[in-house]
């Protein structure tokens, strides 16, 4: 039995799953979508004894078309991890905003309230995929993309996917003026640490300039949340690679994400980037707003 690849593509019904697949699919992957769960066994089967009938990578989309996804999740996703291949989840999302207005170009029912308001279907759709999008290894909100920026992204990160090993850490700052990412697994608010907005000749700078860098990580409340944060995550990381995480989102957020979260993030950045065993990355969402 050859090792595979296996990419599981799940979330909001509107939020573009089927193009992911599809990407996955142009990518060179077996796709296979809508499986019944009476035959998730099957197809597991069907990897196990594959030789080279279904290529060495396999995308799986589920949703809550099958009704009981839910409450199955817990058993599939046991399987998948226990499995010897190397298994990726993928969930796909959008601001409800956004699905509500897809739904309505579309005039399409929400699959789950064909007979009520989209909205409910949306409510009861978040709920029901909570469980599924805790465990998720890449949480894509397609809010803001075309379908070519989606496509650009899905083919990028399915990429840098293939390519790493370990857990990936990706750490986020973000102003909580502009709301919260929505990728985010841990969210640590720095809004407590003293603003470099009110000191004039930090003002116009960022978090990424050496100034407001060392005005936020060398003050004393700087130094001490930072020595319990770089603790809190030496504990926590090995954790999430015991349980098979992949893919982790440290969102640090701010008033307006351009000085203490920055610099906060930056710090961490260069912190995690130490460890051999993780790969790390960074993004300032709004620091140029």
């Amino acid at each position: 039995m050859s090792r595979k690849t296996l990419y599981v593509v799940t979330g909001m019904s509107g939020a573009g799953k089927t193009q992911a697949i599809r990407c996955l699919e142009d990518a060179g992957f077996y796709c296979v979508e809508h499986l019944p769960l009476d035959l998730f066994p099957k197809f597991m089967d069907l990897l196990e004894g594959s030789s080279g009938e279904l290529g060495s990578l396999v995308a799986l989309g589920l949703d809550l078309r099958e009704a009981a996804l839910d409450a199955k999740f817990p058993q599939i996703h046991a399987a998948l991890m226990g499995s010897p291949h190397n298994v990726h989840i993928i969930f796909v999302e959008a601001s409800d905003e956004i699905l509500l207005r897809r739904f309505s170009e579309t005039r399409r029912p929400h699959p789950l309230s064909p007979r009520g308001t989209v909205e409910e279907g949306i409510a009861l759709e978040r709920s029901k995929l909570a469980q599924i999008r805790e465990k998720a290894d890449w949480i894509l909100d397609t809010s803001g993309l075309n379908i070519h920026q989606l496509r650009a992204k899905i083919r990028d990160e399915i990429t840098s996917m293939a390519e790493r090993s370990g857990l990936t850490v990706n750490i986020v700052s973000f102003g909580f003026a502009y709301g919260l990412p929505a990728e985010a697994s841990l969210v640590f608010d720095v809004r407590f640490l003293p603003n470099p907005f009110f000191v004039p000749e930090l003002r116009p700078l960022t978090g990424e300039d050496d100034a407001v860098y060392r005005y936020v990580t060398e003050g004393e409340e700087g130094k001490a949340f930072l020595q319990s944060l770089g603790s809190f995550l030496a504990f926590l990381l090995p954790r999430f690679q015991r349980e098979g995480k992949a893919y982790l989102t440290v969102a640090v957020g701010c008033t307006g994400g351009r000085h203490r979260s920055v610099a906060v993030a930056k710090w961490l950045y260069n912190t995690l980037s130490e460890r051999k065993e993780i790969t790390v990355g960074l993004i300032h969402r709004d620091r140029m707003r």
